[in-house]
């Protein structure tokens, strides 16, 4: 524990900092002080096309500040095709070009470990890395490959290329401790295999008793564990509580982009979170002061945006990338042979892939299911983690390149033996965490299931129906089923422990075949691919007016999950009423997130005395540029509006977020008339709307069900 003395000096200083007021960073400092600069990295990811603008901004900083450190806190491997091309090599020449002083391991820096190879990769990393790597938790003794890496010492003697639980860097004359930790939860949702991951709590206890045993006073911990994971497993805001002692946390897993560091004061002494969101896409700058005991006394910390405007690449790095960024060019532009005449919504949000069914998720298990039949035809469902789906695919000519950024992890297909009570176990282990996002959210082919929210975790699950075509049957809990997924999840990967327990027991059988290869096979065959909601998975809605077998149902079911539609009352979605122009507002600013508070008036004189904040609605909707009047002072908002209006509206909020639509041919409809000819094409050729019999009725008003399926389509396009 640090002199008890400064504590509430240190706290009035800090609070202030966390509310926006910064602190002194250019003051002189105190005879005795300490200043240190923290460059830091997280969750990149392999996004590597703009590393050369990092090298450029690690360099300016060392020249600015010659007390300075480059951390990295995991997650440096999977996500692009850097990754599937070169499995962390290309990353680690620039790392070692930045003179990284230390880098923990993320969960990712484990996907390969179900492989052939095992961590080989990993392994030439390590091996490879100008740079030593920090890991009190982690245990690679049982690991053939990684084992000899691994040296479970603190030590200012630190080698390159080797792992240690900690390390002292003498920096100015002082030292600082730098120890690792890495989330427990990297067994569930990744592939460590042999290697082993003990109580962070207790390791992080240990690492201070032993830099602090050495007469070290200024502690960080590099962490990927989360700054707001689940306390179930592991974060750093819990960690912080629980360690005295710790004076900076550098975070990753969470991808939070924390703007301004995170003061915890709830110890003797305070402890500073820093966590630089994700891909490559900011650069951390965290500069503190100690004071003689190791105490912060102030700091100011900033996310530097890699991708800004005025930031000249290092000509080295952008050289050095030409080697790389050549072959995933050509991998990336080789064509599937498919066309999606859609977007295939992959994305991490609200309605995205690790909370809802989305049209990318049932095309992925078709295709598995399509894979798995061929091999034993008895297979008749198939499931996908969330976590497994990493990026959307655009509408247009299907590439490579998109296929392994959207399946990144080459896991391979398992077909389990699996009792129906199983399977619902495992359903309703997929959807305990709704709303909130799960990488273990289960996407389904052959099969429909239901869920109630407002239930209990584990008792969620209302009905479930094996789908075989056009006939539904409802799952037996006795009978036996043979069920397609992908290896890690079929070894209890995300928590699946009926899926563990039947891997363990023989039941599973794996052929081996490539989840992105099946998904290029079977996109090929079909050649275009418009896949749709099909209330494959159902979480239960208010709305007693909604019929579930109707076309409508799985579009209202997603914008109510999504809170972009509501009922007109606590039981009523009213599907075939008209829309009125203000509802339309309000829906096209939840889904932009636009600001209402501060928008400036309207010139519209019919809006003012609307209830509520409607007259704010519709003046940031105009601010925003989304909305016109009818006239320059008229916006006329309980007027119903019209199919051909809401396409207008539609293509200026695309615009707004994508810029121009350009549009080479009009689709073929009859009954333009006046209306606007663009906006209308925009909507078909996006998918969102069809027309009846070669007419588009552009001046038929649009009912709430029409509007929930073209918002449920059209969301994504701007919510990515």
């Amino acid at each position: 524990m640090k002199g008890k003395m400064f504590k509430s000096a240190i706290a009035v200083a800090l609070t202030a900092s966390v509310v926006g007021v910064q602190s002194p960073g250019t003051a002189q400092a105190a005879e005795g002080d300490f200043e240190l600069t923290i460059m830091h990295t997280n969750d990149t990811h392999a996004n590597l096309d703009k590393v050369a603008n990092r090298v450029t901004l690690v360099n300016q900083i060392r020249a600015e500040k010659p007390n300075n450190l480059l951390l990295d806190a995991g997650d440096v491997f999977s996500g692009t095709l850097y990754f599937n091309t070169f499995e962390g090599q290309a990353d680690l020449p620039f790392m070692n070009l930045m003179k990284y002083d230390a880098m923990t391991f993320g969960n990712h820096e484990f996907d390969l470990g179900s492989g052939e190879e095992g961590h080989k990769s990993l392994g030439e990393f390590v091996g490879g890395a100008d740079f030593p790597f920090v890991a009190a938790n982690v245990d690679f003794s049982g690991d053939g490959i990684m084992a000899g890496y691994q040296e479970k010492v603190y030590t200012a003697e630190a080698e390159n290329g080797q792992i240690y639980n900690g390390i002292i860097k003498e920096i100015d004359g002082e030292e600082v401790g730098i120890f690792g930790l890495t989330t427990a939860e990297t067994t569930s949702i990744s592939s460590p295999g042999a290697i082993t991951f003990s109580d962070y709590i207790e390791a992080a206890q240990g690492a201070v008793d032993a830099f602090e045993a050495e007469g070290v006073n200024k502690i960080v911990a590099l962490t990927h564990i989360g700054f707001d994971d689940s306390a179930e497993f592991d974060n750093d805001q819990l960690l912080a509580a629980a360690v005295e002692g710790i004076d900076v946390i550098v975070g990753g897993h969470t991808h939070v982009k924390l703007e301004k560091p995170f003061v915890f004061e709830g110890n003797t002494d305070p402890t500073v979170i820093v966590q630089a969101n994700e891909y490559n896409k900011f650069l951390g700058q965290l500069d503190v002061t100690f004071n003689e005991e190791g105490v912060i006394t102030s700091h100011t910390g900033k996310l530097h945006d890699v991708g800004a405007e005025g930031i000249v690449a290092d000509p080295e790095a952008a050289e050095l990338l030409k080697d790389y960024s050549a072959e995933v060019e050509e991998v990336k532009n080789e064509s599937t042979g498919a066309t999606a005449e859609v977007f295939l919504n992959g994305g991490r949000n609200e309605g995205g892939v690790r909370a809802s069914e989305t049209n990318l998720g049932n095309l992925i298990t078709d295709g598995m299911l399509a894979t798995a039949k061929t091999i034993d035809p008895n297979t008749v469902i198939a499931v996908q983690n969330g976590g497994g789906i990493r990026a959307s695919i655009e509408q247009g000519d299907i590439t490579v390149g998109e296929v392994l950024t959207t399946m990144p992890f080459g896991n391979a297909l398992a077909i389990m033996n699996l009792k129906g009570s199983e399977l619902k176990t495992a359903l309703e282990h997929s959807v305990r965490l709704f709303p909130a996002e799960n990488g273990g959210f289960l996407h389904v082919a052959g099969l429909e299931f239901s869920f109630d929210p407002a239930k209990a975790a584990g008792s969620r699950v209302t009905s479930v129906n094996v789908v075989n075509g056009n006939v539904k049957t409802p799952l037996d809990l006795n009978k036996s089923y043979k069920v397609a997924t992908n290896t890690f999840t079929a070894k209890g990967g995300d928590g699946f422990e009926s899926f563990g327990a039947a891997y363990k027991a023989g039941r599973v059988s794996e052929p081996g075949n490539i989840d992105y290869q099946m998904f290029i096979d079977y996109i090929a065959g079909l050649k275009t691919v418009e896949p749709k909601l099909e209330n494959r998975i159902s979480p239960v809605i208010p709305y007693t007016d909604v019929n579930m077998e109707n076309w409508s149902a799985p579009y209202i079911t997603d914008v109510y999950n999504r809170k972009l539609m509501t009922g007109k009352s606590n039981t009523s979605f009213a599907p075939q009423e008209t829309l009125p122009r203000w509802q339309a507002v309000l829906i096209l600013n939840r889904m932009l997130g636009i600001e209402i508070e501060n928008a400036p008036a309207s010139p519209f004189t019919d809006t003012k005395n609307l209830p509520g904040t409607l007259a704010k609605q519709i003046d940031a909707a105009y601010a925003a540029g989304i909305i016109n009047g009818v006239s320059e002072t008229k916006f006329n908002p309980r007027a119903n509006i019209s199919r051909a209006h809401f396409a207008l509206i539609l293509k200026r909020v695309y615009e707004n977020v994508n810029g121009e639509y350009k549009v080479t041919d009009f689709a073929d409809y009859s009954d333009y008339g006046k209306y606007d000819k663009e906006a209308i094409t925009m909507l078909d050729k996006l998918g969102i709307v069809e027309g009846y019999n070669g007419k588009f009725r552009p001046g038929a008003f649009t009912s709430r069900a029409e509007t929930a399926k073209m918002i449920s389509i059209f969301a994504p396009y701007v919510q990515k």
